[in-house]
């Protein structure tokens, strides 16, 4: 017997009160252990913000997803917005000068040939209601190890910056230098996706596997299309995580130092 959407969360008065506490909870728990980075940053007030804003999103993506999957226009307008929102959200959260659109470069890198390769195979057909939700999920994975690697990175390189120094005095030349501080760093950011497959059915059931279920598939179909979507995620971010760290490596991605001058 297949569970429908409504048995699994009723969309209610209870759900909407459930939903806040919820949200003040993890805001509440943020603001008591003081889980910032320094004390200008109000950590808890990011979480709040966070969740009204997936509610605001969710509702006007609810109300334009029929157009955006019934049209080309909408289809590309939806991806656009998706794509840059993502560059402008991993930038920021990377560094705050100019460089920050930079990190289109490895969300590009990573989400561009999972979706022509699939495109060309046609295991996935040219249409929004496909399109949209797999290419959402490939762009929030490399978003994800975007920023991770690329804060990893920076953060490696100003705490040992007098090693990178050293090797420069050595004869290394200043890529070889900071990507001898910066790999290791950066390659923290595959672990979320390694640890998602190799625990997927056994500590977590995903959103694909079980929507898929409800919407009636067999257990073996959905448990191939989360399958597809695990492997095809830690493509994208191993990618990601490269391009993050040649452009770090490389001195394209920086932030700015405290006298204003460029790294």
């Amino acid at each position: 017997m297949n569970l429908s959407a409504a048995s699994l969360v009723p969309v209610n008065a209870t759900l909407g009160v459930l939903l806040a506490v919820l949200l003040i909870s993890a805001a509440g728990a943020v603001a008591w252990f003081h889980l910032a980075p320094d004390t200008r940053t109000n950590r808890w007030r990011e979480v709040l913000t966070a969740g009204v804003r997936a509610a605001v999103q969710l509702v006007l993506v609810s109300l334009v997803i029929t157009w955006a999957v019934t049209s080309p226009l909408g289809l590309v307008v939806f991806l656009t917005v998706m794509f840059t929102v993502a560059v402008r959200t991993a930038g920021r959260r990377i560094t705050s000068d100019e460089s920050w659109w930079l990190a289109a470069a490895p969300i590009v890198a990573g989400v561009v040939p999972v979706v022509v390769a699939l495109e060309l195979t046609g295991l996935v057909p040219l249409k929004g209601i496909t399109l949209i939700p797999i290419t959402g999920i490939l762009i929030g994975g490399a978003l994800t190890a975007t920023v991770l690697a690329g804060r990893r990175s920076l953060d490696a390189l100003s705490l040992r910056h007098g090693e990178v120094e050293a090797a420069m005095a050595l004869g290394f030349p200043d890529r070889d230098a900071r990507l001898e501080i910066v790999r290791p760093a950066a390659s923290d950011a595959l672990l979320p996706g390694l640890d998602q497959t190799r625990t997927v059915g056994l500590v977590t059931l995903p959103g694909a596997f079980v929507g898929m279920l409800l919407g009636g598939a067999t257990p073996v179909m959905a448990a191939a299309v989360q399958l597809f979507v695990l492997i095809a995620l830690m493509a994208v971010q191993s990618v990601a995580v490269g391009v993050t760290v040649e452009l770090v490596a490389r001195g394209r991605l920086h932030r700015p130092r405290q006298d204003g001058s460029r790294p």
